[in-house]
């Protein structure tokens, strides 16, 4: 079999500018992790550099870096490399994504059937929350929270959900610096802003009826893992005009104690 040289692999052997090369460097990196297989979990310098057409002492110090960084080690017999505990630390947020996804899936489904709304579940993502799943109302007019919506206002039920889990001095940096949007804000806004996350948090769900969008209300209720983090949120969106403020409530109670069975599926308390 001959050898295929990557497009980094033949920028490492020639004179490009130091952006090139950086960028080389990682491509390349990314290049010799991928020789690694579960059929062949075991590879050597010069089994890798063949692969991927790079000199052996380019490979030698590429895993020189990784071997660093624990994302490969050395088998003590065989003194050639494989795939080290690191990679796990480095997926772990994602793993744990997927798997609040896969366990909410079903109890979603179940809510919407209950509720005839839109159930969703989100993710804190830096500044923002996020939708990674949806079940959308079997009713014609609905309100749909599409995957990876992003939302940031301060009166979204799940923003509200997220901050409530942070400090009040990380809730006022990410209002003033605008990351989290809040029009209008003042001192005396924000102290019953804090004061509003304090109640929905003692609550078990937030709520929004409709002060981020005229039309539309939400109730959103915390999803932890096993440790007691806050991992994720139950959202239920939904048409203001068919929802009462008790209609609201009842809401926000079947979404916390959907959020509860997921928080109960993935070890939490």
């Amino acid at each position: 079999m001959g050898i295929m040289m990557t497009p980094a692999a033949k920028a490492d052997a020639g004179n490009g500018n130091s952006e090139s090369r950086g960028t080389s460097v990682i491509v390349n990196a990314i290049a010799v992790l991928r020789c690694f297989s579960a059929e062949e979990p075991l590879l050597g310098v010069t089994e890798i550099a063949q692969r991927v057409g790079m000199h052996k002492s380019s490979v030698s110090r590429i895993l020189t870096t990784l071997e660093q960084e624990d994302l490969v080690e050395r088998d003590p017999d065989s003194r050639r490399f494989k795939l080290g505990l690191g990679l796990i630390a480095v997926a772990g947020p994602l793993l744990a994504e997927l798997e609040e996804r896969r366990v909410a899936y079903p109890l979603l489904l179940r809510l919407t059937e209950l509720t005839t709304e839109t159930s969703a579940l989100m993710v804190w993502h830096g500044g923002e929350s996020m939708c990674v799943e949806q079940i959308a109302s079997p009713q014609q007019v609905k309100h749909t929270t599409p995957l990876g919506a992003r939302y940031h206002d301060a009166m979204s039920a799940s923003v509200q959900v997220f901050l409530a889990a942070e400090s009040e001095e990380r809730v006022r940096a990410l209002i003033l610096n605008g990351t989290i949007t809040y029009a209008g804000v003042d001192e005396a806004s924000m102290e019953a802003y804090l004061l509003r996350l304090k109640d929905a948090e003692s609550r078990g769900f937030a709520t929004n009826y409709g002060e981020s969008s005229l039309d539309e209300v939400g109730v959103a209720a915390p999803v932890r893992d096993h440790r007691g983090n806050l991992v994720a949120a139950v959202l239920i969106p939904a048409p203001r005009f068919r929802v009462s403020p008790e209609r609201l409530a009842t809401l926000g109670e079947a979404c916390a104690r959907t959020a509860q069975q997921i928080t109960n599926r993935l070890g939490g308390v």
